[in-house]
């Protein structure tokens, strides 16, 4: 007998134009075939939509020309377009640090938007299943992310062009291959999803399985923990919605009563302190967010000590914003003011050999550095704007200027802050763990501080 799949069909209606985003793996082929299966039943205007990446060459095209088939096979309107993501992905590198993944998923997005309003269609289905959403929860975790984040993937994400829906949340990678090989159907095999360069994958080949021991039922538990997430997101954002138009003010005080029109937004002290610590945190960063900054755990509470025990005049700067303790009020305003040059002293850069060690008095730290390739030169030297970081648990290049501002480094410490360059790459930053390279170890020690 044959097996089927637990698609969620509460996402899908009658009449429902849908595409299915058809990668050609395993889970996008057996989402297809599911729904082909059952289009009359379920009332559904079915499509494919095929999103060539420009990466991996030949075996990107194999993948275009069998989801072609697959489509046809199915009797399914094909949809197909070619992007050229490592091009994306440098171009981006000036603005924001994103790596192939993260291009390669938002032209994928985009695309899927485009289709909505071209085609004409009402939703595209992907093919997330339960593994994806332990996967995800659990990165979210590593990099430390609010509610919010562990929420992980959504059933449904609303567009202004229709929907993007996940019916195969609640299905294994296992049944899905199971299904498939009862259907006697074939997919493909991406050999990017083998790469330890990824962070998925590193998750899902090593982390999963090695924590999998401790709790077997793990992949279960995080699917549920990100179904509790976006309850109580759901929760926050109309409590929210209820009480920061109350608290959250526009503008400034003036004399006799109202507020002048400036840029910025204000939270009344006096009015914060009576609320519970999590409905403080969610307001301060609600008001964040409407300055365009994404405060981290640190950073919020920053907000809160300055808000609820702070001086009047006390001022901090973080990434993107900037606030200010007066006698009866938290304003924040957007964009941190320019860096300060805090010393105009020229700081030197100590070259030498790996494997080997350095003195740097200037810096105050002596290095030790193991390093099991052929004999190359290192320079420890102040960062530079440009200097980029793959810090670890986290995905993709970051800025060491956005990084020094999460550690909350200021002053002559941040305009002197050491990292140490290895064939081009800033491999070691003082105060971070740093993704490791492949055989090399670097040992820092304190030395005194250099007089004057």
């Amino acid at each position: 007998m044959r097996s089927s799949l637990a698609v969620d069909t509460t996402l899908l209606r009658p009449g429902l134009r849908l595409a299915v985003g058809l990668s050609g793996g395993a889970d996008s082929v057996a989402l297809l075939r599911a729904l082909a299966e059952r289009a009359r039943e379920l009332g559904l205007v079915l499509h494919a939509a095929h999103l060539h990446h420009g990466l991996r060459g030949a075996e990107a095209d194999a993948d275009l020309a069998f989801a072609e088939a697959l489509a046809g096979e199915v009797g399914v309107p094909f949809h197909s377009a070619r992007v050229d993501t490592a091009s994306e992905a440098t171009a981006r590198a000036g603005k924001a640090a994103e790596t192939i993944e993260e291009a390669a998923r938002r032209l994928r997005y985009d695309w899927f938007r485009q289709l909505l309003r071209e085609v004409p269609l009402d939703a595209i289905a992907t093919a997330h299943t339960l593994d994806d959403q332990a996967e995800t929860v659990l990165a979210k975790l590593l990099r430390g992310a609010w509610t919010e984040g562990i929420s992980g993937i959504h059933p449904v994400v609303e567009w202004a062009e229709g929907r993007c829906v996940r019916p195969l949340l609640a299905v294994t990678r296992t049944e899905i291959e199971a299904f498939l090989r009862g259907l006697g159907q074939s997919w493909r095999e991406d050999s990017s999803n083998r790469s330890a360069t990824f962070t998925r994958n590193r998750i899902r080949h090593d982390l999963l399985p090695l924590l999998e021991t401790w709790n077997p039922r793990l992949r279960e538990h995080m699917a549920q923990m990100a179904a509790l997430a976006r309850g109580e997101e759901a929760w926050w954002r109309a409590e929210l919605a209820r009480t920061a138009p109350q608290l959250i003010l526009p503008g400034v005080p003036v004399r006799g009563g109202g507020r002048a029109a400036t840029e910025g937004l204000a939270i009344e002290v006096t009015r914060l302190v009576a609320l519970a610590p999590a409905l403080q945190r969610r307001l301060l960063r609600h008001a964040a967010r409407q300055l365009g900054a994404a405060p981290d755990f640190a950073a919020t509470e920053a907000l809160r000590t300055l808000a609820l025990s702070g001086r009047a005049g006390q001022k901090l700067e973080l990434e993107r914003l900037t606030a200010e303790r007066t006698h009866r009020e938290l304003r924040m305003a957007a964009g941190a003011p320019p860096a300060v040059a805090y010393s105009t002293k020229v700081l030197p850069q100590y070259t030498f050999a790996v494997p080997g060690s350095v003195e740097a008095p200037e810096f105050g730290l002596a290095l030790n550095v193991e390093w099991e390739g052929a004999a190359q030169t290192a320079v420890l030297r102040g960062w530079k704007a440009g200097d980029r970081v793959r810090v670890r648990h986290s995905s993709g290049l970051r800025k060491v200027k956005e990084v020094l501002e999460r550690m909350r480094i200021t002053g002559s410490d941040r305009a002197q802050w050491p990292v140490l360059e290895l064939a081009g790459r800033v491999v070691w930053m003082r105060g971070i763990e740093l993704e490791p390279e492949p055989g090399l170890r670097v040992a820092a020690h304190p030395l005194p501080s250099p007089a004057g």
